[in-house]
């Protein structure tokens, strides 16, 4: 009977091998002053096959401690793809409220990302693994491994990775993650259903490239 629970050493691993390093990439960002950000179709197929490597390590990591990996599979279908769209919608309301709520002049407040030498090819590859790869590990690993623990670290410790390795993009650029963050967690804590949060994601993803 494969497990569905994990501990908080577990937890950490499968943090630190999914996004340890874009933590600290995005650490170095805002070390940096946060830079302005360029997507290019050289880094957005680097940035799919890292993930897809990664990914694969903490597969294996999983299912050599025994997690259900076959339950990360996100299921499409069309009622999920209808309940994705209305998430993706309400995600991009929420982070605009937010955002409109804890906007503050002021130097970096939110990094400038250009997509301006990115292919729809490329945009699309890296909207579909990335959106995958954040959702189900964040939602389909750490958040459902961590129920055992209560519904509050189990919806803020993953909150809490998806904000750090994204403080690239500045304070108000965390403040719209966050939002859209919750939304997609919420959806799933509500619905056990990965699929709407992860089309979500690809969706929110593609649009600022296309």
């Amino acid at each position: 009977m494969r497990k569905s629970t994990l501990s908080y050493a577990e937890a950490g691993v499968v943090t630190a091998i999914c996004f340890g390093l874009f933590i600290l990439g995005a650490f170095q960002a805002m070390g940096a002053g946060f830079p302005d950000a360029q997507f290019t179709d050289a880094g957005n197929f680097n940035l799919v096959g890292l993930e897809l490597v990664l990914g694969a390590c903490a597969l294996l990591y999983l299912h050599g401690r025994g997690f259900d990996i076959g339950a990360l599979y996100p299921a499409p279908t069309w009622s999920g793809s209808l309940l994705g769209l209305g998430v993706c919608a309400l995600c991009v309301v929420v982070a605009s409220v937010a955002m409109a709520l804890f906007h503050t002049p002021g130097p970096a407040e939110m990094v400038d990302i250009s997509f301006a030498a990115v292919s729809p090819a490329s945009a699309v590859a890296l909207a579909v693994v990335n959106g995958s790869y954040e959702e189900i590990f964040l939602l389909g690993v750490l958040v459902r491994g961590l129920r055992g623990f209560g519904l509050s670290v189990a919806v803020g410790l993953p909150l809490l990775v998806r904000v750090l390795y994204h403080v690239y993009q500045g304070p108000l650029g965390v403040v719209s993650v966050a939002a859209a963050g919750l939304v997609m967690t919420l959806s799933y804590v509500a619905t056990g259903r990965l699929w709407p949060a992860v089309l979500a994601h690809m969706l929110l993803d593609l649009l600022p490239m296309v």
